[in-house]
């Protein structure tokens, strides 16, 4: 078995400590890290807009915990509610670009 010290590159150290992509350990360990990011964009972008997590959920129609375990990636997020919080909560426009 491989060692984290063995590993050349961050995907490798991610094999080794989390198993192969398509692994339940991996995808949970993805899930969280998608998770956790999210939660800091809305934390950086609540904090840019100088407003508090109880204002934010006041203008999103949520509660302030739900924006405290969001920001924290204790929860995953409805695509419909990330919008909502982006859009109308801090004014800004999410936008895509289709491949």
């Amino acid at each position: 078995m491989k060692q984290i010290s063995d590993a050349k590159t961050f995907d490798e150290l991610l094999d080794n400590k989390y198993g192969k992509l398509g692994s339940e350990k991996r995808d949970e360990f993805e899930v969280k890290a998608k998770a956790f990011v999210v939660g800091e964009m809305i934390k950086d972008a609540r904090k840019e807009a100088h407003m508090t997590q109880e204002a934010l959920a006041a203008k999103t129609g949520t509660k302030k915990s739900y924006i405290s375990r969001l920001e924290n990636g204790k929860i995953d997020i409805q695509i419909s509610t990330l919008f909502k919080i982006f859009e109308e909560g801090l004014g800004k426009r999410l936008g895509f670009t289709m491949l």
